[in-house]
């Protein structure tokens, strides 16, 4: 297969012909917004935009790529820590004018366009006492965040995005349009839930509301120095909680604002953010623990309205700051990874962290085969993230995000999450997947041949 790199004027031509949206050139009012990603440390130059606003945009922008030998990148929020949302010389394909989201109360069912982010799904769903398991940051797109798995506040009552989804519309390599389902490309539909954007161009997502409200939601910090015995009572409390408290484990900083305390700001801590979801008159007796457990700096727990929890840490990680991470499955928090956990508590920047995300509970009702999402028997899905507004400083986050995933990475399980990967070969990808991962090349095969969408935790089609 001969691919290009570079759009010949005659192929955005042709897709200008029958296109409703735009299609921007470097020389284009727009183009130099349209081709940054949240990432602030890419920076590409695509030859051309697709801005799609609907289905029969995607079908051609996909086709075009296909009859011009192009390389293509699809992009719904661009928050892929990688920048796999845009390709230098190619096209890319941006789902980001399609975000409608429609609710069907009755059934509890959620239709969300492919460009969608969780912020306009937290929106849709709210007034109905509605919510989908997603992240912890709204401006997230939905695309990525499902085709990965979907980890996030809920996942320990009500599983990963990929299951509480229940129908995807995707648009092929070959420009074709299906459904799939558990009753319609059933192989398909298992490929997405976890393969990451290998199979397709997914334009809507259907899935399973839950009843969700508020929350009793907020962070209990402790000094960095007792991250040690913090962490020792968190591996031994959180699997035996109810699944419906949910807490991720972390290392940071408390950042300098509203609504904590000032005598607080630019302290290194380490502690959870957590999230009751059942029922009210027992938040007492469930938080009491998590209340009294060390000598807590702060306890912020108090009832939010959902969105509201998912959306507060969208100031903090605007688009554009200098973001690199790492991450790795975990079974067991051993001694050895708490002396680990401890020497890099310490965080090189205001914005730098580590966190321990639990997908134990609900994630673990579905079989390690059932998806293409493998680990089901990890606990927790951890992340080292440095970040900084400042491009100088962006060896120092990288530089610590790396050595502390070194460190750690003997003690994981192996595998990462998909989408805490950056750039990482192709060892890294197979290990995600484990035994799924020849499926997944199988289904590629039938679905993607010539392996068209690449820009991502690539799967070659078998062979």
């Amino acid at each position: 297969m001969s691919v290009m790199t570079e759009v010949p004027p005659a192929a955005v031509e042709a897709l200008q012909a029958g296109f409703r949206g735009k299609v921007l050139r470097p020389e284009d009012s727009g183009y130099e917004t349209a081709r940054r990603v949240h990432n602030g440390m890419i920076d590409r130059r695509p030859a051309a935009i697709a801005c799609c606003v609907d289905v029969a945009d995607v079908m051609a922008a996909v086709r075009t790529a296909r009859e011009h030998g192009l390389i293509a990148a699809v992009r719904g929020g661009g928050h892929n820590g990688a920048g796999f949302g845009v390709v230098d010389d190619g096209l890319v394909i941006d789902l980001g004018g399609m975000r409608g989201v429609r609710v069907a109360p009755e059934r509890s069912l959620v239709t969300v366009e492919g460009g969608a982010t969780w912020g306009d799904v937290d929106h849709a769903t709210h007034p109905f006492g509605l919510a989908v398991p997603s992240g912890v940051v709204s401006t997230t797109g939905v695309g990525g965040l499902t085709l990965g798995g979907g980890i996030g506040h809920l996942a320990r009552h009500y599983g990963l995005s990929i299951d509480n989804l229940r129908s995807a519309d995707v648009v092929l390599a070959d420009g074709s349009f299906v459904t799939a389902s558990q009753d319609e490309h059933p192989e398909l539909f298992w490929a997405l839930r976890g393969g990451g954007g290998n199979f397709g161009v997914v334009t809507s997502f259907t899935f399973q509301a839950r009843p969700v409200r508020n929350v009793i939601a907020g962070p209990v910090f402790h000094d960095v120095s007792d991250t040690g015995d913090v962490l020792r009572w968190y591996r031994d409390f959180l699997p035996s909680a109810p699944r419906e408290l949910n807490g991720f484990f972390l290392v940071g900083t408390v950042p300098p604002a509203p609504p904590f305390p000032e005598e607080l700001h630019g302290r290194n801590v380490c502690g959870g953010v957590w999230v009751y979801t059942g029922d009210h008159d027992r938040a007492d007796e469930v938080l009491e623990p998590v209340r009294t457990a060390g000598e807590p700096l702060l306890d912020g727990l108090h009832e939010v309205p959902f969105p509201a929890l998912q959306s507060v840490f969208d100031p903090l990680y605007p688009s554009g700051l200098q973001t690199y991470w790492r991450g790795d499955f975990v079974a067991t928090i051993s001694d050895e990874a708490i002396e680990v956990h401890e020497r890099f508590a310490e965080v090189p920047t205001p914005l730098s962290t580590m966190h321990l995300y639990p997908i134990d509970g609900a994630v673990h009702d579905v079989g390690a085969n059932e998806t293409a999402f493998r680990h089901r028997d990890a606990t927790w899905s951890a992340v080292f993230l440095g970040a900084d507004p400042d491009p100088s400083n962006a060896d120092r986050v990288r530089d610590w995000a790396v050595r502390y995933w070194e460190q750690m990475h003997p003690t994981t399980a192996g595998g990462s999450y998909v989408n805490f990967m950056m750039e990482e070969g192709h060892d890294r990808v197979r290990a995600t997947y484990g035994e799924n991962y020849d499926r997944l090349t199988r289904i590629k095969a039938t679905y993607d041949p010539e392996n068209r969408f690449r820009v991502n935790q690539n799967i070659p089609p078998a062979t």
